[in-house]
């Protein structure tokens, strides 16, 4: 039984005998089988590890390990405690190169890899008697790629602590060498600095301590004797080495990053080493793919150029570029930008031989010959092969060269066009341009140059066939800037000598305008028209431009026509360009248009006829956002109208609002009402029923409570409400402007002005200023002439009434 055998042991262990405790063990495991080792083992395990006997232990644990392999971390924490690591490091390297190995505890093969690699970097010469510490360490770089600083580091530890110092250099520089991240570079670079700090202190300190003593027990020296300052100008040459070593860092992470290279350049143009930067510059653009390239590649071409050029070297500049521009770039604008600046180059140059008029004379023909040769067409023969190889491979063009699609660039031809209005002939120049339509790479501003030279020239008609050429390729709204431009010279042209020509042109540039751009066109047909032309035909213009234009500007070109046709046909022609647009104008517009034509027929005597046009305007807006128009009406009838006009007024107002009562609509900034809370208002109602009788009160305070339990947030609820208080409003009205009506006609005969208004409260602030204008001062003893109203004037149920009057009289 394991437990007779465990007992005997634990009284052994308390009575500290060593071998009988030993032996006992190995009998239990010898008597007992298999299936119970383990409990044995685990007792054995402690006792011998608590025995302080070295030896013992090890040949107790490697037993142990041939029974279950899986504890052998077990065994190298024991090793390490007793400060054996040759063996621990021997069982750590069998634990990593188990595949099937699994730790009990949990660790990962990282975290054994890790702890194999401090282990041999801590203590190198113990570990180096049974294992090969360089290989271990750089298998670990291979497989664990994203601990690359930390393995770098703990091998050039290895070989610090080794003492071989010159070999620790070259792994430090090795490493900083091939690592492609920037979190290692600065893990190594530090620790690479900090050796170099740390073996200067040492030397440094050593001196201090005996002046006189030569001997060198470092084999890192490089002379006998003092060496410090060898080892001081070695770290300052690491610390400036470092802007250009985390460059190559990056740049092995992406060697096709355009401006890293171009930062790598100012680095060497810092340091002044101009060798570095042509080096440096020509290896970039061996390397940099440009298909694959992260920037602008033709920026490592031009900058090169330009640093030959900087330095005198035009014929190397020349070089560079001429190769630049055999290069498969991405996009037809990077080549075409190669070729500018060669020309650019080639004018500087130029520029710079004025005082040899010959020599600045060939400069400026080889900045034209270049640019020639950039616009050039490919041949014959590559076009017919191209087209074949896109045929045979179902359409595809994508393999075409930049080189062959350059001739059609913009930027080239904008750049050669001006190269020979400068330095060619007319004909060239022409040449040039027809050239240029011909291909159809022609831009809006490019033809429009075309034709400004021509007039300069004075060829006229040539220019206004540019410009045919120019409406009829490009569409709106490229194209009006070319119509603007051709109208405008022809009319200065030819004034109106050809008006029939000029009239087919806008014609033609009006057919197909598009609404917001219609009324400069239509504006300047018109215009030709008063000048030189008819006037029924300006009109014309000006009616078919009210309905050219969009809808915001329909307006602005109504009150035009309306002023051009008072100019030309008096104001009465007027009226029905004014009914015109109340007809067609949205409804904002009309009404303002209503207003405008209100005020002309007041103008003119016709105040029945405003009278009208303010009532059918009065229609196509909600008085609450229009109040200027009531406004004016107002004023209008205190000037003109009469107690019935003026009640008509408000009576079309009041319907209108009703009309319009589902809209709403609150004016906060015109609202004389200040906002309140819930709880002022409590407090003003609180306030306004304490001045009542108790009942009243009483009955506004539970009206009050059960108001506020029964309100209910809901926007449609409100706006119910407030379109049935709007709704008695105007009933309530209406009925005292009847009750004061039925009073006026039973009322005897007075003697007060007939003409003064006397209207109910209700509407008494409305009317303030009409009773102001309409009322006259009369003098008590001023006798006055009473006269009958005819009752046609008060409709039927009037005339009715006085009909039944007038047979009760009798």
């Amino acid at each position: 039984m394991p437990r007779i055998w465990l007992d005997y042991a634990e009284l052994l262990m308390t009575l500290k005998k060593g071998t009988l405790t030993r032996r006992t063990f190995d009998r239990a495991l010898q008597a007992l089988p298999i299936t119970q080792h383990d409990r044995i083992w685990t007792l054995y395990l402690e006792w011998v590890s608590d025995f302080n006997v070295v030896e013992t232990a090890v040949k107790v644990y490697r037993r142990y390990l041939m029974f279950d392999p899986a504890h052998r971390e077990q065994y190298v924490d024991y090793l390490e405690k007793v400060e054996n690591h040759e063996e621990a490091a021997v069982q750590l390297a069998a634990c990593v190169n188990d595949d099937d190995f699994v730790s009990p505890k949990g660790h990962s093969k990282h975290h054994l890899w890790m702890r194999l690699c401090d282990l041999c970097a801590k203590h190198p010469l113990e570990v180096s008697r049974s294992l090969k510490v360089d290989p271990i360490i750089r298998s670990g770089l291979a497989r664990f790629t994203d601990e690359v600083g930390r393995l770098w580091c703990k091998l050039a530890d290895y070989y610090i602590r080794s003492g071989l110092f010159e070999r620790a250099r070259d792994i430090y520089e090795e490493g900083i060498a091939s690592v492609i991240t920037v979190r290692d570079f600065t893990t190594i670079f530090d620790r690479y600095a900090q050796f170099e700090e740390s073996v200067l202190s040492a030397k440094m300190a050593a001196l201090e301590e005996d002046e006189d003593d030569d001997e060198d027990d470092d084999d890192d020296a490089d002379i006998d004797g003092n060496d410090v300052d060898l080892r001081l100008a070695r770290l300052e040459h690491l610390m400036e080495r470092r802007p250009l070593l985390l460059s190559s860092v990056l740049l092995r992470q992406n060697p096709h990053n355009v401006a890293e290279w171009l930062k790598r350049v100012d680095l060497y143009k810092e340091a002044g080493d101009l060798r570095q930067v042509i080096v440096c510059y020509t290896e970039a653009v061996k390397t940099v793919d440009p298909q694959q390239a992260t920037g602008k590649p033709h920026s490592l071409w031009l900058n090169f150029a330009k640093f030959y050029e900087e330095h005198g070297d035009v014929a190397s500049a020349r070089l560079i570029l001429g190769r630049a521009v055999e290069s498969n770039f991405k996009s037809v604008d990077d080549l075409a930008a190669v070729w500018c600046v060669w020309g650019e180059m080639e004018l500087r140059v130029a520029e710079q031989e004025e005082e040899d008029e010959e020599a600045a004379q060939q400069g400026y023909a080889a900045a034209l010959e270049v640019m020639q040769r950039a616009v050039a067409e490919p041949s014959m023969q590559m076009v017919r092969a191209r087209a074949l190889e896109g045929t045979g491979r179902a359409g595809r063009v994508s393999n075409i060269t930049v080189q062959e699609r350059v001739h059609k660039s913009t930027k080239v031809w904008s750049f050669y066009l001006d190269l020979e209005e400068s330095l060619g002939t007319v004909d060239t120049t022409r040449a040039a341009y027809n050239r240029m339509l011909d291909l159809k790479i022609a831009t809006p501003q490019l033809l429009l140059n075309f034709a400004s030279f021509l007039e300069e020239n004075k060829y006229f008609e040539e220019a206004f066939t540019v410009y045919e050429r120019g409406v009829s390729a490009f569409k709106w709204p490229h194209v009006k800037p070319i119509w603007h431009r051709y109208i405008d010279n022809f009319i200065a042209r030819y004034g109106g000598s050809k008006l029939e020509r000029t009239r087919e042109l806008f014609e033609q540039a009006t057919s197909k305008v598009p609404k917001e751009h219609a009324a400069d066109l239509f504006i300047k047909f018109a215009k030709l028209e008063e000048e030189h032309g008819l006037v029924r035909h300006a009109m014309a213009i000006y009616d078919r431009a009210t309905k050219a234009v969009e809808e915001t500007c329909q307006l602005d070109m109504y009150r035009l026509y309306i002023k051009k046709a008072e100019s030309f046909f008096g104001v009465t022609r007027t009226r029905e360009i004014h009914e015109q647009a109340i007809k067609v104008l949205n409804d904002k517009d009309a009404q303002s248009m209503s207003l405008d034509y209100a005020h002309l027929e007041r103008r003119l005597g016709e105040v029945d006829r405003a009278r009208a046009i303010f009532t059918h305007g009065a229609q196509f807006e909600n008085p609450k956002r229009s109040p200027d128009y009531w406004k004016q009406w107002h004023d209008f009838e205190v000037a003109h109208g009469n107690e019935d006009t003026f009640r008509d007024m408000l009576r079309v107002k009041r319907s209108v609002l009703t009309s319009f009562a589902n809209e709403t609509f609150y004016d906060m900034a015109a609202s004389e009402v200040p906002v309140q809370s819930d709880a002022e208002a409590l407090s003003r109602n609180a306030g306004q029923s304490q001045q009542l009788d108790p009942m009243s009160a009483a009955e506004a305070s539970i009206e009050g409570q059960n108001a506020m339990q029964g309100f209910v947030a809901s926007s449609a609820q409100s706006s119910k409400r407030k379109a049935e208080d709007e709704l008695e409003a105007l009933e309530r009205q209406a009925k005292a402007i009847r009750q004061a009506a039925t009073e006026d006609s039973e009322a005897p005969v007075s003697t007060e002005n007939p003409e003064e208004i006397e209207l109910d409260d209700e509407s008494e602030e409305e009317s303030e200023e009409g009773e102001k204008g309409a009322s006259l001062a009369i003098s008590p003893n001023t006798s006055i002439a009473q006269r009958s109203v005819p009752a046609a004037v008060f409709g039927g149920l009037a005339a009715a009434k006085f009909a039944a009057e007038d047979k009760t009289n009798e």
